[in-house]
């Protein structure tokens, strides 16, 4: 499995090895020994898969607040979405940054979204399938997001706000500027 930072401190992609011949593909999407390179003692309890019919299907700027804030291993099996995430570590060398890559079927990315960050994806294509382990279970209690069209973000989307077909929830979510984080950084051990 390859294994990449991204420019956010702790958030990586991984691309696992697909091994395929005329019969199809056999991957390996997920190692506990290769994730405890990148974050030791994670613990995943629960695998969430979506669809998204259309193109332009926009979900988040979501995340949950602490004590039940959850770290995530997304990917796409079927499809291509535009993954976006924000660190919002007080104290982060990248804090309110944001970062984005593009997951698909084809290019078999996947992203891993630590605790203490927003995340959002756009889907590129109609039927597009999105899936992710997580490290907490859903607390709607703790759920919580930033606005995707936050001008403090100044997010590049794919589609414009007339055509991104969002949900209620996401259209009423606050201001980056009006959120008081309780995440912080924790700098790397050397």
């Amino acid at each position: 499995m390859q294994i990449d930072e991204l420019s956010l401190p702790g958030a990586y992609i991984l691309t696992p090895k697909r091994f395929g011949d005329e019969r199809g593909f056999f991957s390996e999407t997920y190692s506990r020994a290769a994730f405890d390179e990148i974050d030791p003692g994670i613990e995943f309890v629960q695998d969430n898969h979506s669809m998204s019919r259309s193109a332009g299907v926009l979900r988040g700027l979501h995340f949950q607040l602490p004590p039940h804030a959850q770290g995530k291993l997304v990917r796409v099996p079927r499809g291509r979405v535009l993954d976006v995430i924000v660190d919002l570590r007080v104290g982060s060398p990248t804090y309110g940054e944001h970062a984005s890559v593009e997951l698909s079927a084809e290019n078999w990315r996947q992203l891993w979204v630590p605790a203490g960050f927003a995340h959002a994806f756009c889907t590129l294509e109609p039927d597009t399938e999105f899936c992710y382990k997580v490290t907490e279970l859903y607390a709607p209690t703790s759920d919580s997001g930033i606005a995707y069209d936050d001008p403090d973000l100044a997010i590049d989307w794919p589609f414009d706000a007339e055509t991104l077909i969002l949900s209620d929830k996401d259209r009423k979510l606050q201001a980056f500027k009006n959120f008081e984080s309780p995440f912080t950084y924790e700098k790397p051990q050397s």
